[in-house]
Formats: C-alpha cells, structure tokens, sequence
C-alpha cells in the first residue's frame, strides 16, 4: 500500500515537473520571438532615422548650392563686370510693418526713447513669421528693431545705379550748427545702405501684433528683425562719444504752450481720430504733442530759412533728411541766425495719427501750439486697426504701475498692502 502511494507521488512529481519545463520553453520562446521583433523595429528606426538625415544633408546642399547659384547670377547682372557689389549682396523681405503715430517724417524723434509716449504697433506678416516665434518676446522689456528707411528719395538709384545716386559721404549735423560729418560718424538715413537700428520700449503682444513706445518710427517703415534688449551685453559702461554728440541742449526748446483755442479745435478732430488712435485721451494726445514739441523739429533748412510752407512743401523740405543733405546753397549755415521779427510770423506743422498740429516758435525758443486740424487719409481704417481700445486690457497692469495704486491682498489669514509709486 505504502509502495503504491510512493509511485504515485513520484509520478505527480514527474508530471509536475514535465509541466513546468513545458511553460519554461514556451514563455522563453515567447520572449525571444519579442526580442527578435524588437530588434527588427530598431534596425527599421535606425534605417528611417538615416535616411531622414539624408535628406536633411541632401536639402541643406541644395539650399547651399541655390544661394551660390544666386549670387552668381547677382555678380553677371553686375553692369561693370565687377563683383564687388553684387557678390555680396543678399535679397531680404521684411517680416513686419510698423503702424506709428507719426504719419510723416516731420516730426518723428530724432534718437528713439526721446519721446516715451510715441506708440507704434508692429504688425508682424503671419505667412512669414508664426506665432510661436514671438512667445517669450513679451517678457523682454525693450527690443532692437532693423528696418528700411523706406521713405528715402534715392532708394532706386543707390540700388540699381550706386553710380548715379550722387550719395554724399557727408551730411549736415544739427549739433554742429549746420557742419559737416562723415555720414557712418551720424545716425543719418540718408547711408549706403539704408538700414535703420532702433531700441523700443515693448508694452504688450497680441497675436502677430507687437506694441511699442519710445519709438522714432515713421508709419509703414518695413521691418527686417527684431532682436531682445540685453542689458548685460548690450549696456556698454564706460562707452564715450564726441562732444559734439553730448551737446542736446542746440536742439531742446526753452517751453512747450498752448493756445485758448487749441483744446477745442482738438476736441473737433479726436471725436473722430479716437476710433483709430493708440492713446486713450485727447489729454494723453495733448501730452504727446507737448513731448514731441520739447525739442527742436525743424530742418536744417528750415532753421536757416524760416518761410511759411503748406503741408506739400513741409514734407518736401523734411525729404532732405533730420540731417540735412539739401544743397548748400540753398540752405545758409546756422551761424547766420534770421531776424527775430520774422520767426514769429512762420507756421510749422507737425502730423501725428493724421492731425495737423500748427505752431509757431519765437527767437528764444518758446513755441506756441496754436490749433489742430483733420487730414484723414481713406486707408486710415485699414492701416491703424490696432488702437488703444483692443489693447486696453493688455495694457492694465502697465496703467496700474503708473500711478501711486494700494492694493489689499489677503495672504496667510492677514491683510497686506502694497503701494505701488510712479516709476
């Protein structure tokens, strides 16, 4: 009996184990097969993940033989054989169009952050440019802005016939009552090649639509890139200029007043204006005027030879450049100052957002702002879509730290406050 139940056990044990080897043999050939499929999805990863670098190698030699295939082709269009020009020349489109407050160039701030009211939005082209290259761009309090000095006169000939451009290697400097510098010593436009570097305050980004203040931007200047303000690198201490440059005092005008008259020709022209305008009063328009104004506008030319001008002749004489390139005839030198009975007399003009503003200044440089006037342009709705109302809510926070705010916040069961002064 005990015999039988041994051969028993053993042959459950037997049984048992015959089982477990079983089970061993399938999960182990179900783990090899894995593997093997496993290896092959990396051997095809490795093959795809080749072939897409490839072609990326394949597409940058292309791009690299394109743009050698299009400088040639700039270097045989060359009218004199030489290539000193034309190899290495690199076509650009802008990637944005400013939409200022200044409609001329009358008027526009000589050095940017002079003037910290002057708003400008930069409309960004969405085909070119994306959203997400803009995001991080808000945190930045200022930014660098290349762009074209558009509105030059001799744009065509100093690209297509430098030799006939008749480009002047120096130009009149305001500073220098009326002396001459080598053009690359100044900020002038009027530059071999008519590229323009400004710095701008960044107030708020909406979309493809970036607005800025401090700006010397006239309305449809064509932007090229933007660039983030770096203190660190771009704040150059010790830096020194010439001390022709320091002396700011030649172009700041003793005072900045109003007519009795003024406010209510303006209230006739900002019932309208403020639909399209970037401020969000006919007072803060005012105080744009009063900063603009604090310094000296006016053209060489028109600082030499005071005369009455219509708006036609006024943005012809600006033409000539805030540093005049004009003919030296034409235009006395500042050291002969004209007659004080005759300042008095002129009527200037200064356009913002499509406002005429006309002034008079006297020999001691006290202007007299003396009325505004409406010159709306039919493309206004499409030009300035952005206005203070759509950026108001971007623009809170700003308002609230400009002025003395007290806030109340609760935190940990305690009341704290916060006063938050003008800057």
């Amino acid at each position: 009996m005990a015999a039988a139940e041994g051969t028993g056990w053993v042959k459950i044990s037997a049984t048992a184990l015959a089982i477990a080897a079983v089970a061993a043999i399938v999960t182990g050939s179900f783990f090899n097969q894995k593997a093997r499929r496993l290896a092959s999805r990396i051997r095809e990863l490795e093959a795809s993940l080749a072939a897409a670098l490839e072609k990326s190698a394949s597409e940058r030699r292309g791009r690299t033989r394109a743009q050698q295939a299009l400088r040639n082709a700039f270097t045989q269009q060359s009218s004199d054989g030489s290539k000193q020009a034309a190899a290495s020349a690199y076509p650009m489109a802008p990637i944005g169009t400013v939409r200022s407050c200044f409609s001329t160039r009358n008027g526009t701030p000589r050095q940017p952050l002079l003037v910290p009211l002057a708003r400008a939005c930069l409309v960004f082209d969405a085909g070119r440019v994306p959203k997400e290259a803009l995001e991080g761009l808000a945190e930045y309090s200022h930014c660098w802005i290349l762009y074209v000095f558009h509105l030059n006169t001799d744009l065509d000939k100093l690209w297509r016939e430098p030799s006939r451009s008749k480009f002047k290697a120096k130009v009149r400097v305001p500073r220098l009552k009326g002396g001459k510098m080598g053009v690359l010593a100044t900020r002038s436009p009027h530059r071999p090649c008519p590229i323009g570097l400004t710095v701008a305050k960044v107030e708020a980004l909406d979309g493809h639509a970036l607005l800025l203040s401090g700006v010397d931007l006239v309305d449809g200047t064509p932007v090229l890139d933007i660039k983030p303000y770096l203190p660190y690198s771009d704040s150059i201490q010790g830096a020194t200029v010439p001390n022709w440059v320091k002396a700011d005092s030649m172009l700041a005008v003793a005072s900045v007043n109003f007519s009795p008259d003024f406010s209510s020709s303006l209230s006739g022209c900002w019932m309208q204006a403020a639909k399209q305008s970037l401020y969000a009063s006919q007072d803060e328009f005012q105080d744009l005027i009063k900063e603009l104004l604090s310094w000296d506008i006016r053209s060489l030319c028109q600082l030499n030879h005071p005369h009455n001008v219509s708006m036609e002749n006024e943005s012809h004489d600006v033409a000539r450049g805030l540093e005049d390139i004009g003919d030296e005839e034409s235009c006395q030198t500042l050291t002969e100052k004209p007659s004080s009975s005759s300042l008095g007399d002129v009527i200037y003009h200064l356009v913002v957002e499509e406002i005429d503003i006309s002034y008079r200044i006297d020999d001691s440089s006290n202007i007299l702002v003396e009325k505004a006037s409406s010159v709306f342009s039919n493309d206004r709705n499409s030009c300035h879509y952005y206005n203070y109302t759509m950026w108001k809510n971007k623009l809170s926070i700003q308002d609230h730290s400009a002025t003395n705010l007290q806030r109340v916040e609760m935190q940990e069961g305690r009341y704290v406050q916060f006063n938050r002064k003008t800057g």
